[in-house]
């Protein structure tokens, strides 16, 4: 199910990496978006995206993701912030993420610039 809203981006995120679904998960990003995967490293593309992520999937990550605030530059652009939890074995972590997403040709919302880690400094 694509997202319909800006904040249904991180709804969906977090139903695709709970259940394991890592191409669920690729699909919410935009060909050529960008992931900041730990802090200082980015994944820029699908198919970085896919390797960034694939270790969560493995581990059985489960997160719990709540947008707080949108911000929208006209129709087509937003940014949310949100705040995480994660937890993989007995790690649990936490962080504040930043995101872009923009309004696709058929409706939908995907992430440019998706950074879990852009409010913890």
């Amino acid at each position: 199910m694509p997202a319909r809203s800006p904040e249904e981006v991180d709804a969906l995120f977090e139903k695709a990496l709970n259940a394991g679904n890592l191409e669920g998960l690729v699909a919410l990003y935009e060909p050529d978006a960008t992931l900041i995967s730990q802090p200082g490293h980015e994944a820029k593309g699908h198919d970085a995206i896919r390797e960034a992520l694939s270790p969560l999937v493995a581990g059985k990550a489960q997160i719990d993701l709540k947008v707080e605030k949108t911000v929208r530059s006209g129709e087509e652009l937003a940014a949310t912030y949100g705040v995480w939890t994660m937890k993989a074995g007995d790690q649990e972590i936490s962080g504040k993420t930043i995101e872009v997403v923009r309004r696709q040709p058929d409706g939908t919302w995907l992430f440019v610039i998706d950074d879990p880690f852009a409010r913890n400094s």
